[in-house]
């Protein structure tokens, strides 16, 4: 089995198209219809995912991800954990909990907000267990583990947490990166970054935002997520360098 990294949504907080039908002027094809953000990493039989979103299930049938060994949450906002009630069937078929990893704050968020995953309530018996992480972590299974560094960024009014493993990053949210964390995401070979939309946003990289943190940290290669409707998937295809290339639903590399 091949090091797999895979963009299960790419979509802002309501995906594309809202549920009114409404898409702005994006072109009618599939790389512009966006679930919420999500990823998934596989090494080899190694099945790690990286946060909950609404649309999990979906996510995880389109892209023929049948097991699951634990669960990493970049923070708690709806749009990245509503899905996590969905991870029951992992729970039945690993006869086993579910480890799930977060800063201190997402972790509490999480416990509070879906306390039946964690505790035992109304008969049912916990699903997860979880462990708050400050520093370089490891997951394993079998013979087979990855090391993950985790690292706080600015994220409106909260600090969001992005992921460094193997010389890739997953940042999917934030407005601002301290130059402690820059200085350990350069010349990476893959970067995935928050790219929002045209406009300022108050907790979100914008396209000129986004394309300027690229510039100053030299990625091999880099992938533009969290697109908002006016960010058109062919529009922006057109005019970026090689090395850069808007998300869609779907997308993998391996590593």
């Amino acid at each position: 089995m091949k090091n797999r990294f895979t963009i299960l949504g790419c979509g802002s907080s309501l995906g594309s198209p809202w549920i009114t039908n409404y898409s702005a002027k994006l072109k009618k094809n599939p790389k512009n219809i966006r679930t919420r953000c999500c990823a998934h990493i596989q090494k080899n039989d190694l099945s790690i995912l990286i946060d909950t979103s609404p649309d999990i299930k979906y996510q995880f049938l389109t892209n023929n991800i049948k097991s699951l060994d634990a669960i990493i949450y970049t923070h708690e906002h709806a749009d990245q954990t509503t899905g996590i009630f969905e991870m029951r069937p992992f729970y039945w078929k690993n006869k086993k909990k579910i480890p799930v990893y977060g800063s201190t704050r997402t972790i509490k968020k999480l416990r509070e907000k879906y306390t039946f995953c964690f505790k035992q309530s109304s008969g049912y018996k916990p699903i997860m267990t979880s462990t708050m992480i400050k520093k370089k972590f490891t997951i394993s299974k079998s013979n087979n583990k990855i090391e993950i560094l985790p690292f706080d960024v600015k994220h409106g009014m909260i600090k969001a947490t992005g992921y460094l493993f193997d010389k890739i990053a997953y940042i999917s949210d934030c407005n601002k990166i301290s130059k402690a964390v820059t200085k350990k995401l350069m010349n990476l070979n893959f970067l995935i970054i928050d790219c929002l939309r045209k406009d300022k946003h108050p907790s979100h990289f914008n396209y000129e935002d986004a394309m300027n943190f690229i510039k100053l940290v030299k990625p091999k290669k880099a992938i533009l997520t969290n697109l908002h409707i006016d960010l058109d998937y062919f529009k922006l295809k057109k005019k970026l360098p090689k090395n850069i290339i808007p998300a869609y639903d779907g997308l993998s590399f391996n590593f």
